[in-house]
């Protein structure tokens, strides 16, 4: 770490909430791949007569999973 960078730059300066921050969006990928393979069914967020294709508990991971990819866009745009 220097003055000007006050950010690790390498994988082993990573604290426990940068790694945290990693592992959210591939998380929320896998409960939504896991949501539409197994069918899960939940009666609050079943989407009812009309309703938008994107209701329902997959989608709402794959926005959460899309919403977490900051942290993933700046390892990359580092090593770039």
């Amino acid at each position: 770490m220097s003055i000007d960078s006050p950010r690790p730059t390498g994988l082993s300066g990573f604290g426990l909430a940068d790694w945290l921050c990693l592992a959210a969006a591939p998380t929320f990928a896998t409960m939504a791949l896991l949501t539409l393979a197994y069918g899960g069914h939940d009666m609050m967020c079943m989407p009812g007569s009309g309703a938008s294709l994107l209701s329902g508990m997959a989608p709402m991971y794959l926005l959460m999973a899309a919403f977490h990819l900051a942290p993933w866009l700046r390892l990359v745009g580092r090593r770039a």
